[in-house]
């Protein structure tokens, strides 16, 4: 299972990337593991607030239908549009295709709330 270093991750299986002033959010490779299949995407659009620690989308597996936390708070800026027509990209590529949504952060103090990979690694060690 691949945990890149450079990212940060919230307890609900999100990933966020820094990238200048935004941050880039998906979920983790553990997350799509678990649900399966991934044969349905919704995210929010573009313009939308997200806030921290709640749902902003959800994915559907052949398995159930999970919603998406936001791991911070901020404005959506972009959406990847491509994981409607392209949802297995979830599975395949956890980390570069499918990426969620890109977000300018309203407190970037939310960022550390979250895990590094080292810790997020315990934490899905342990469950």
């Amino acid at each position: 299972m691949s945990l890149p270093s450079e990212l940060r991750y919230s307890e609900e299986h999100e990933w966020v990337k820094e990238e200048g002033k935004s941050l880039r959010i998906g979920i983790t490779d553990f997350a799509q593991a678990e649900l399966g299949d991934i044969v349905f995407v919704e995210l929010p659009e573009v313009g939308d607030e997200v806030k921290a620690n709640e749902p902003f989308g959800s994915v559907e597996s052949v398995k159930t239908v999970s919603e998406l936390y936001a791991p911070v708070s901020g404005k959506v800026v972009a959406v990847n549009e491509e994981l409607s027509d392209s949802p297995e990209f979830v599975n395949e590529s956890p980390y570069e295709k499918a990426w969620m949504i890109v977000v300018e952060p309203t407190n970037t103090a939310e960022l550390d709330e979250l895990m590094s990979a080292e810790q997020y690694g315990e934490m899905i060690k342990e469950d």
